[in-house]
């Protein structure tokens, strides 16, 4: 794979698993960090990027949540909408932190577009959180190769 394809490949696989879509983009960033043929830095980059930009994604169907709920396609039920907003009321823009993680997160950018969450915040919360995902993964890597 060349670098330029390694990079494209890398943010598409982030920016699908950061939407609602069933992806993961962790096993591809490994391997090409095992790969040793791109600069860990701008794998690190363009994973953390990418996740972001696809919350942001989500962030932006939560603020549009009344338009397209009723849709065929909208992949979050209302009950798992209701639990979520309950979720974010009770902990605020703090449980952002937690966007990184497996099942909860991505719904978690969702509802802060629900709840109105200003998209400064939102970007600033969500790349900390993913970026230190990412970088923790980056360097657990490193340390396995020695």
């Amino acid at each position: 794979m060349q670098p330029t394809e390694a990079y494209i490949g890398l943010f598409l696989a982030a920016f699908g698993a950061a939407t609602l879509l069933p992806l993961q983009s962790e096993a591809l960033l490994v391997g090409l960090v095992l790969s040793e043929r791109n600069a860990v830095w701008a794998l690190l980059g363009v994973a953390t990027l990418g996740n972001v930009l696809g919350s942001l994604v989500n962030w932006w169907l939560g603020t549009r949540v009344d338009q397209f709920k009723d849709r065929r396609w909208f992949p979050v039920s209302p009950s798992h909408l209701e639990k979520a907003r309950q979720h974010y009321q009770r902990y605020g823009y703090w449980s952002l932190l937690l966007s990184w993680l497996p099942i909860i997160g991505d719904p978690l950018t969702l509802v802060a577009g629900v709840m109105g969450e200003p998209w400064r915040r939102f970007l600033l919360i969500v790349t900390l959180a993913k970026g230190l995902r990412y970088g923790v993964l980056v360097l657990a890597t490193l340390g396995w190769m020695g």
